[in-house]
């Protein structure tokens, strides 16, 4: 069992650092957007639209790995934690993606 766990956290790890990468992708993305634009209020609601996409999809990442981690869940500490780290991510996300259908829809014709 303990090779299983190595296995799980390993794999857990790779899962997150794809996460965290789709973060800073949407980053730089939004950084190009608004360079590009010479800073118009055009891009930069393109460029937060660009965060905001990299951001969600990073924490579906993450969303994943913890998940993927709740296997070794072996005490009611460790579940408390991680059941507080998903409603943190789970609000997060949700404020995250109100605020990209506010900007979509202020910025459609």
């Amino acid at each position: 069992m303990p090779a299983l766990d190595h296995w799980i956290r390993g794999l857990a790890l790779l899962i997150e650092f794809g996460g965290g990468l789709l973060v800073v992708l949407g980053c730089v993305q939004g950084l190009y957007r608004l360079v590009s634009g010479l800073g118009s209020r055009r891009s930069i609601v393109e460029a937060r639209l660009s965060v905001a996409d990299g951001i969600v999809a990073g924490l579906g990442f993450k969303t994943a790995a913890t998940l993927l981690k709740t296997i070794e869940l072996r005490s009611w500490d460790a579940i408390l934690m991680f059941v507080a780290v998903f409603a943190l991510r789970t609000i997060i996300k949700w404020a995250v993606v109100h605020e990209e259908g506010r900007l979509r829809a202020r910025n459609e014709p």
